[in-house]
């Protein structure tokens, strides 16, 4: 099947480039242009593409090469990007910065190459001038296979400024599509783990997207970038889609080349695989939201759905009592430790949650979710369900992960292979007995998370996209919890 999306990726020569900025306000140009645009990020990035989904109004979608695999990255663009008029991409870190150790494997060059796309380099230019064209040439030329065909000035001082990183560039063979501004940058507050998500300050963050949109349409040349994303050739690739996405993995899938030691290769144990949507059953499963839980991915929600589930949001912060009829419940990350005083004050719903985990349904925390089943966060009472208390710690933990289940749980077969990331300045305190979730094989070994019962919590985020049948196996438990003991009323 060969499709033909314009598309465009917004890259950089380093983090804090401003490539977020101009991706971000690109987008809304684009749209405010009247056009379609399907937003994307590179890796594993929660909070960007909140920003990306205000300046389109369709879900941000991540494109990551380390934890799908780079066979799924252009089908899962293809399948954000179906019925738009252009696609924008914004990058990760430096162009050619990928998995630690594991050359450019889930780079945005990566990514670009994958998809065919050409890049428009965001250069940070506040403090330089002729020297400009020779970093440009550098990125240009490094790679043959990438692209590099616009520059973006960023953070440029005056005209004089302008015209002198303008006349640099005119013998690097990259034309200059915008120059922004160094009074024009507009600030987007950030903490402990990067900017600060949208569903955190609405009202604010709408205004920071409509002014980044207005630097954008100021000093850059949007006919120039629309025509150079209609550029790029067509796609052949069949599109991702969420049904039947647990039929397999494909060949070229990236595993470990170790299991951790004494877990065997596969088995079913007590949940077995889902091969299918359970539209009889419609079990409802509840996922948290709101400010406190921010940290999601689309095709998540798509994947549940696809196999049978009625997914119902609720928020932790407002929300007394988890959704009617609720038969599995899903936390993924964010930032309960800013919210700790609040999520610690429901207790009416930290109740309702110890007391679903104890019926043996399945309950699903990664990361911030973790924190929240914990006896405690901060010294402040949580949900109780797992033997372990959290902290805020001055370390960040961060980087791409290879692990592998330790025993069967809600979402894997013991002995399944997965990838996933880790990203958080807390740590847990675990008391004695229980089963780890995750054995990591790379880049260290060691234990990790919690799964008992229909409990499965981790510090480990993995994108079900990537890990095929994961999001089927969770439902048809959920299924099978709600049939043996009746649905939640």
């Amino acid at each position: 099947m060969s499709t033909h999306i314009p598309r465009l990726v917004i890259a950089a020569p380093a983090s804090g480039s401003g490539k977020t900025t101009v991706a971000t306000g690109l987008m809304r140009a684009f749209a405010d242009a009247g056009l379609a645009v399907s937003p994307h990020k590179v890796g594993p990035d929660y909070i960007d593409p909140g920003y990306h989904a205000l300046a389109t109004g369709r879900p941000g979608r991540n494109l990551d090469a380390y934890m799908c695999g780079p066979d799924r990255v252009a089908p899962l663009f293809l399948h954000g990007a179906a019925g738009c008029d252009v696609a924008v991409v914004e990058g990760v870190m430096g162009l050619y910065d990928g998995a630690s150790g594991q050359g450019e494997l889930a780079s945005t060059a990566h990514v670009a190459k994958l998809l065919k796309a050409p890049v428009v380099l965001v250069v940070d230019a506040s403090s330089q001038s002729r020297s400009v064209a020779a970093l440009v040439h550098g990125f240009a030329s490094w790679d043959p296979e990438v692209r590099v065909a616009g520059v973006i000035l960023n953070k440029v001082g005056s005209d004089r400024h302008e015209a002198l990183l303008r006349e640099a560039l005119t013998e690097s063979g990259v034309p200059v599509l915008g120059a922004v501004r160094r009074a024009e940058q507009v600030h987007t507050p950030s903490r402990h783990l990067g900017l600060v998500p949208v569903a955190e300050r609405s009202t604010e963050a709408t205004d920071a997207v409509a002014a980044q949109a207005a630097r954008v349409r100021e000093g850059c040349d949007l006919e120039g970038l629309l025509a150079l994303a209609r550029s790029a050739p067509p796609l052949v690739d069949e599109p991702w889609a969420p049904h039947g996405s647990w039929a397999g993995v494909p060949a070229s899938y990236p595993t470990p080349t170790c299991l951790w030691a004494g877990v065997p290769q596969g088995g079913t144990g007590g949940h077995k695989p889902a091969t299918g949507p359970h539209p009889k059953n419609n079990p409802v499963v509840a996922v948290a939201g709101g400010p406190a839980f921010t940290f999601a991915y689309t095709e998540h929600t798509e994947l549940l759905q696809a196999a049978g589930a009625e997914v119902v949001p609720f928020d932790p912060l407002r929300d007394e009592s988890l959704p009617e009829r609720t038969a599995a419940l899903v936390i993924g990350g964010g930032f309960p430790e800013v919210y700790a005083p609040e999520l610690s004050a429901n207790e009416p719903l930290r109740k309702e949650v110890a007391a679903l985990a104890a019926t043996g349904a399945p309950v699903v925390a990664e990361c911030a979710g973790l924190l929240y089943l914990s006896r405690s966060l901060d010294g402040r009472p949580m949900c109780g369900v797992l033997p372990a208390d959290a902290r805020m710690s001055g370390r960040l933990t961060l980087g791409y992960r290879e692990a592998v289940a330790i025993a069967d749980n809600v979402l894997a077969p013991a002995g399944t292979r997965v990838r996933g990331h880790e990203f958080h300045r807390t740590v847990t305190e675990p008391g004695a007995g229980g089963t780890p979730a995750w054995g990591f094989t790379h880049p260290q070994r060691r234990t990790e998370g919690f799964a008992h019962a229909g409990v499965h919590a981790s510090y480990l985020h993995v994108h079900w996209a990537g890990a095929p049948g994961t999001a089927a196996r969770l439902v048809a438990a959920a299924a099978a919890a709600a049939g043996g003991a009746g649905e939640r009323q």
